[in-house]
């Protein structure tokens, strides 16, 4: 969000939104493209055109405290000269039908390569740019299109799972914690299969960290024969077997099988694949074991890169973000069906990277890092200004609320808290009524 955005939102009331002042970090522009690329540019004048539409979806993941009819309200969806210009749930239903779900994956994909290369302090190990991979779920609406398309988790006594859940792979920037590719689908679909698929998107001249269950030799060694230096990191299985080539047990590069039935989906692959595996040791104390194909010891000491390892947790980060920050107290995304649920998880990461976005450009002039800023304060921040932006008599006063929407997200930094002090316990359940005790009677 930028000056052009708060014009967006603060026209005086009662005056619709002008969707050629969108923001420069997601223009009018952009989402015309997105449209006309999926052909879904509204021919017609309606009442809420599919411009409206796709800002309204990105406000449904900005807003998930708000109801759909308080959107509409705060929003002010509806065309300039309607006499009427009430717009109705059902309208707004219709509307995000009509649109589907690919002009959102469009664009999301078009503003995750334009804001990837977002400035931030820490961005690189040596000259390698850094990201991570990894997956997460989503629970869906309880609705039978969404559970009979997504499925959800089966357990042994309970039987089928209480909501749908979508499986989602995700690359995030670990500098600024951006996500830049996404792939979701069916629950039983797994996350190697989406990892697979999203190789062609990790940029060259990179450092990928990987979580424990990408580690396939099928999937690193496609990673490193194809595009220019990219690398990976990821810990090595309890279970994980190799053959020590040259080094000690310590820092030593190794030789790992590929699986014959990788083999038979893809016979270009070799029988074996080679890495650097590096000794460390856990939060328990017990020795694990880094594989990476940073091989040049005197570039990349084993130190640095075990250090470089503990970054991949930002991920976890953004996925609590993602999940429990902006879903408020909402247990499930609003969806029904199969093509809105799409389009809402498109427009969740559209407006997740947008706060993301402006954590970075408040960063730089604050001069630390993007992780240094609470992405709750910095969510807050921004529906705030988008909201009370519009109370603005002058748009000469948006410089200013720029300025004081940045100060309100560097208001308090994250702080470093040490270790646990005291060990946990676990405590008595906390009653509602007092516990009433009966006399013993003699």
């Amino acid at each position: 969000m930028d000056s052009n955005a708060l014009i967006l939102a603060a026209e005086l009331p009662g005056a619709p939104p002008d969707w050629a002042r969108l923001s420069e970090q997601l223009p009018l522009e952009w989402i015309e493209q997105a449209l006309n690329y999926t052909g879904r540019a509204s021919i017609r004048k309606r009442r809420l055109p599919a411009e409206q539409v796709v800002w309204f979806v990105i406000g449904l993941a900005l807003y998930r405290h708000k109801s759909v009819r308080q959107l509409v309200g705060e929003l002010d969806l509806a065309l300039p000269d309607l006499a009427d210009r009430c717009v109705s749930d059902s309208a707004v239903t219709q509307a995000r039908q009509r649109l589907g779900a690919e002009p959102l994956e469009r664009l999301f994909n078009m503003t995750a390569q334009h804001w990837k290369d977002e400035p931030a302090k820490e961005s690189h190990f040596q000259h390698l740019r850094l990201f991570a991979m990894d997956g997460t779920s989503l629970r869906l609406a309880d609705s039978p299109a969404n559970r009979a398309h997504f499925g959800s988790s089966n357990f042994r006594e309970q039987g089928v799972g209480s909501h749908p859940l979508v499986r989602m792979v995700t690359l995030n920037t670990l500098s600024t914690q951006m996500v830049v590719a996404a792939r979701f689908g069916p629950y039983e679909v797994g996350e190697m299969t989406h990892a697979k698929l999203m190789l062609p998107e990790i940029p060259d001249q990179s450092l990928t960290i990987f979580d424990r269950g990408f580690l396939a030799g099928e999937l690193l060694h496609t990673l490193r024969q194809t595009g220019q230096e990219r690398h990976f990191l990821v810990p090595a299985k309890a279970n994980t077997k190799w053959k020590i080539i040259e080094g000690t047990d310590a820092d030593a590069i190794v030789e790992m099988q590929i699986s014959s039935a990788s083999r038979k989906i893809s016979p270009e692959l070799p029988a074996t694949w080679r890495a650097r595996a590096i000794r460390g040791e856990d939060f328990d104390g017990k020795p694990s074991y880094v594989l990476t194909s940073l091989t040049d010891r005197r570039a990349f000491p084993a130190a640095s890169v075990r250090a470089c390892y503990r970054r991949r947790w930002q991920i976890e980060t953004s996925y609590r973000e993602l999940k429990q920050s902006m879903m408020g107290m909402a247990l499930t995304l609003r969806s029904h069906d199969v093509e809105t649920t799409r389009q809402e998880i498109w427009g969740i990461l559209i407006a997740y990277n947008l706060v993301r976005l402006e954590m970075a450009r408040a960063a730089v002039e604050a001069k630390c890092a993007p992780t240094e800023i609470s992405f709750i304060m910095a969510l807050h921040a921004y529906q705030y200004e988008m909201m009370h932006a519009r109370t603005l008599q002058s748009l000469g006063t948006v410089p200013a609320l720029i300025k004081r929407m940045r100060e309100r997200i560097l208001v308090e930094l994250n702080v470093y808290r040490p270790d646990r002090t005291f060990d946990r316990v676990a405590k008595a359940k906390a009653q509602r009524y007092p516990e009433r005790r009966l006399k013993k009677t003699a």
